[in-house]
């Protein structure tokens, strides 16, 4: 806001300041959302890795072979 002649109010300033804290704030928390649900989503993917690969060991595959010459 501007006066009569032509400064900023005080009022206008602490107003223009606490939108701009407020912005910052919410744009903080879903910065903060969004890197949460990512790190979710990567330990997910780590726990579905590690069964996956539980699940493919079996040690008598490999044992056995038949060869030919």
């Amino acid at each position: 806001m501007v006066d009569a002649i032509g400064m900023a109010s005080p009022t206008g300033l602490i107003q223009d300041m606490s939108t701009a804290l407020s912005a910052a704030k919410t744009g903080s928390e879903v910065s903060m959302k969004v890197l949460s649900n990512a790190l979710d989503t990567q330990d997910a993917m780590g726990a579905s890795m590690v069964r996956m690969m539980e699940n493919s060991v079996n040690p008598a595959v490999g044992g056995n072979f038949d060869a030919s010459v």
